[in-house]
């Protein structure tokens, strides 16, 4: 199994015509992913990769295709009513990879799906990938991916490739891979996919990767103390950041005591995970708690 994509999944692309979406939806079709639409308000009628039928709407291509996840590469002015237009034509799973999204149209979107049956990754975020069905939704190297177990959840995209890379240098698999996004506000927690995680029963551990900001980290220690069953391997960066500067992501910002990466590091210490040092000893801690 995995959680949120896998051999079900039929992809949409918004913005598929542009440059970043119409090469990432390439290598998402590469790696095995059931690419079934693009949208590009405009273009519809034409073809992606003379296959792929485009459409004007997203409601359009869940008529025709049957569409079940979208992936989105629509610029920032726009990508709020993006993801908007997904969940009112049913998308169950939105994954929004573009960054510098206004904070103020990221939040309206969470209250818009608060009490709806959706789950929106992102944005600015990397998107997911479940390696043992070849199914990839996002801009990650799908190459460095391999099936296996162990879930990995971060909030940095680039963390994310490196924690993989390491895991599966030491012939250690991955069942789902998620980037939830570095902005201050985003579609879904950390807490929501150790959920999915929890239940599911092809995921043996987790790596978990934070950063300073906010208080999401500990947020996700008191689930993990509480409520989570499976060992967990985490790593925050940023120990040496300085308070008040932004450090990469735009939620990457020290703004009280509890955004530190001390105090993250702590919480998630008291709820059992096991700490990685450095990002160099991801892998290794990994390692330690299937042992």
């Amino acid at each position: 199994m995995s959680i949120l994509a896998g051999a079900d999944t039929r992809l949409l692309v918004q913005g598929i015509t542009g440059r970043e979406g119409s090469f990432h939806a390439g290598r998402c079709r590469e790696y095995g992913t059931n690419l079934v639409a693009g949208v590009t308000p405009g273009k519809g009628g034409g073809l992606f990769e003379e296959s792929i039928p485009i459409y004007n709407t997203v409601e359009e291509a869940v008529v025709e295709t049957g569409a079940n996840m979208s992936l989105i590469f629509v610029p920032p002015p726009f990508a709020a009513d993006a993801i908007v237009e997904s969940v009112d034509a049913g998308i169950p799973t939105i994954a929004c990879i573009t960054e510098g999204i206004p904070v103020s149209d990221t939040v309206a979107v969470v209250h818009y799906t608060r009490d709806k049956d959706v789950t929106v990754i992102g944005p600015n975020c990397p998107g997911l990938i479940s390696p043992g069905h070849r199914c990839k939704a996002g801009i990650m190297p799908g190459s460095i991916h391999m099936p296996g177990r162990v879930g990995v959840v971060s909030r940095s995209g680039t963390l994310t490739y490196e924690a993989v890379g390491q895991l599966t240098a030491l012939d250690i698999g991955q069942s789902t891979c998620v980037g939830i996004g570095g902005d201050p506000v985003s579609g879904t927690s950390f807490i929501d996919v150790l959920a999915m995680f929890e239940d599911d029963p092809d995921t043996d551990a987790v790596a978990l990767i934070g950063e300073i900001g906010g208080t999401r980290e500990q947020e996700a220690a008191e689930f993990i103390e509480s409520d989570f069953t499976k060992p967990v391997a985490a790593l925050i960066v940023g120990r040496s950041a300085p308070p008040g500067r932004r450090m990469g992501h735009a939620g990457a910002i020290i703004t009280g005591r509890s955004a530190r990466a001390s105090e993250k590091i702590a919480a998630l210490e008291r709820a059992g995970a096991a700490i990685a040092p450095s990002p160099a000893h991801i892998g290794a801690t990994v390692q330690s708690i299937l042992a």
